[in-house]
């Protein structure tokens, strides 16, 4: 009988896998969607050079949150099939509180709450439309 296996044992530590979980957190769609409104779109392109970052932060994707070196890398990634499907993930508009409260049940469900609440989502539907 051999010795018992004492290899891999943390997976059951929890700040161990929480901290590789969120190593690469990016934005949540919702926020990227807010990002892509015209003045916030602007004050992202016309941001200030940051060494930190990868291309002193002149080459950034708004749809998918990433910094790229150089400006081929850009266009390379535009014609992704990465980029393609975050371009197709946002077109869906982003739920609303209202939307929110009354899938929970909180709104009084009559007809002239459902007709403003599609209202609404028509014009957040050409809001986004991209």
């Amino acid at each position: 009988m051999g010795r018992l296996r004492r290899s891999r044992v943390h997976k059951g530590i929890k700040d161990v896998s929480k901290k590789y979980r969120s190593k690469r957190k990016t934005k949540d769609l919702d926020q990227i969607q807010q990002d892509l409104v015209e003045e916030n779109k602007l004050k992202i392109e016309n941001a200030e050079p940051d060494a930190d970052l990868p291309g002193m932060g002149k080459f950034y994707c708004i749809e998918c949150n990433k910094h790229f070196v150089d400006n081929t890398s850009v266009l390379k990634h535009k014609g992704s099939k990465v980029h393609k499907r975050r371009l197709k993930q946002l077109r869906v508009p982003a739920y609303t509180q209202a939307e929110a409260e009354m899938g929970a049940g909180m709104g009084v469900g009559n007809e002239t709450k459902i007709s403003s609440l599609l209202e609404i989502k028509r014009q957040n539907d050409k809001k986004f439309s991209l």
